[in-house]
């Protein structure tokens, strides 16, 4: 009975010395509804539970066991390719993420949102009876390429320390911020079945996806919002190859996918991770 028992607690310590001794970088599927850190908070739980620890509490930044980002925060209601930084990893967010992300986006025709997706209230309604497949092809090449991009005001920008999409939960004024330069590497109409239609994007860091399809919609004289949205790529990870689903949020899985810092990247100074690219 003895042995049993020293079998048992053997492998919970080492399992969490292991766990804490990853640096490097995975990627997760995050589903529709939590925000980021809600599922970031989730992964770390399930990892600290299955390393033994009793009632771990994810939130608690003093004395953290275990050190955890994810690089690029996607709006609560997309879905898609969320990327992890563990350990020394999370210093490596900010600058091997600054590269291209692709999404799929499902827009809708005739309705604008506060929020310019479809979970905000809807401030306008417009005809969309006019808009042909060859006019959304044309109106997208003005999207294409290095563009000025007003960013949502509802977003994860910040002013005064405080996030623009908390600030207006609470009633504060908010102004828009500036427009600002952003690159569009691929841009195509994958479907349109009226007041849907599909857009398939690759761009760069900062562009935010509901800006395109708002002023998409403005510019076809009408008006749209995002209805779904699916990051499919982020940096090196796609959701298709490398995005671990809930199921596979265990350390050996994670010990499969991970992709190690180098020496010279966890010798390097952390940045802040980038912003919110929906």
């Amino acid at each position: 009975m003895a042995g049993n028992i020293s079998n048992t607690a053997t492998p919970i310590t080492s399992s969490l010395s292991k766990l804490q001794s990853l640096n490097g970088m995975f990627a997760i599927y995050k589903k529709q509804g939590p925000t980021s850190a809600d599922v970031l908070n989730k992964l770390k739980e399930v990892l600290l539970k299955e390393a033994g620890v009793k009632n771990p509490n994810p939130r608690k930044r003093k004395k953290q066991s275990l050190k955890m980002g994810h690089g690029g925060t996607l709006d609560s209601a997309a879905s898609g390719v969320l990327v992890v930084g563990v350990g020394n990893g999370t210093k490596m967010l900010s600058t091997m993420l600054a590269g291209s992300k692709k999404y799929i986006a499902v827009g809708q025709l005739g309705k604008a949102t506060d929020t310019l997706d479809a979970t905000g209230s809807v401030t306008l309604e417009k005809d969309f009876g006019h808009i042909t497949r060859l006019d959304i092809e044309e109106k997208l090449k003005a999207f294409t390429g290095d563009i000025m991009q007003v960013p949502p005001l509802y977003s994860a920008l910040k002013k005064d320390g405080q996030r623009l999409s908390v600030l207006l939960m609470k009633g504060h004024k908010v102004e828009a911020k500036p427009a600002r330069p952003v690159t569009v590497y691929n841009l195509t109409l994958q479907e349109f079945k009226p007041p849907l239609f599909t857009l398939d994007i690759e761009c760069g860091g900062g562009f935010y996806v509901r800006s395109l399809v708002d002023d998409l919609g403005k510019a076809l004289s009408s008006c749209a919002h995002v209805k779904e949205l699916t990051r499919t790529k982020q940096g090196q990870f796609t959701l298709e190859e490398h995005a671990l689903h809930e199921e596979q949020w265990t350390l050996e899985h994670i010990l499969r996918s991970l992709q190690p810092c180098s020496q010279s990247e966890q010798d390097g100074h952390c940045g802040e991770p980038p912003e919110a690219d929906t």
